[in-house]
């Protein structure tokens, strides 16, 4: 995932959250629902913090920071830093986000961040934009920023779901999306050599079943989530 990868994704800057909103439609959510799930969902995985040293937190692929400020929300102590190829998401990222955040442009094939830097790693809808024979280099880049004991939280759009697979085909960002299924995901994590990988289902509900969302946490196993998530600890 370099500027290589897809140096067109500039253009969609300015108007991604644009763009984003009308390729969600159906779920009857805006784009800041889905951002604050998955800050929340880490959240809740990590459980009660007891150290008092605040944690460095990666959101790798941040686009334009949309997550950074439901990071912030949930972590209000975290170190956050947001990366990503495209220059121009990051420039407006920096604009918008850069008194909760530090932001980095990925300008080659590595992460511009040392070794074991960050305890967490959020990687938001990221992998289907990485060419298949580059995942795994960019896997052992994600473990190698993790410092040990460190977790790498991995969403994905679930290729089993048609609604997802209609609003991926129907994005204008999402054109050169490869989908991929959550057993690629596990077996890359695998590959990286992380201590522990395991994986859930997740988002079954759309706005209009919200009171059924408290029963999402027993579905984890249900092929059918919009997305899945895949924990990987180093």
């Amino acid at each position: 995932m370099n500027r290589n990868v897809k140096p067109e994704f500039d253009q969609y800057a300015g108007k991604y959250t644009d763009l984003h909103r009308a390729s969600i439609h159906a779920s009857g959510e805006d784009p800041a629902y889905f951002s604050a799930y998955k800050a929340k969902y880490i959240a809740a995985a990590l459980g009660p913090q007891t150290t008092d040293t605040p944690l460095d937190i990666l959101d790798f692929g941040c686009g334009i920071g949309n997550s950074i400020p439901h990071l912030r929300n949930a972590f209000p102590a975290a170190r956050i830093h947001g990366t990503d190829p495209s220059g121009e998401s990051i420039r407006i990222a920096k604009e918008s986000h850069s008194r909760d955040a530090a932001f980095e442009s990925i300008t080659d094939m590595t992460l511009p961040y040392a070794d074991h830097s960050f305890d967490i790693i959020l990687v938001a809808c990221v992998f289907h934009h990485i060419q298949p024979d580059k995942r795994a280099h960019w896997m052992d880049q994600i473990k190698r920023a993790l410092k040990p004991g460190g977790k790498a939280f991995i969403f994905e759009h679930n290729i089993l779901n048609p609604l997802t697979v209609k609003a991926v085909k129907d994005c204008p960002f999402d054109e050169d999306a490869i989908l991929l299924p959550k057993s690629e995901l596990i077996n890359l994590a695998y590959g990286a050599n992380f201590a522990t990988v395991r994986a859930r289902y997740i988002v079954f509900f759309p706005h209009a079943l919200a009171f059924m969302r408290p029963l999402e946490p027993l579905m984890k196993w249900i092929p059918f989530g919009a997305q899945y998530v895949v924990h990987a600890y180093a």
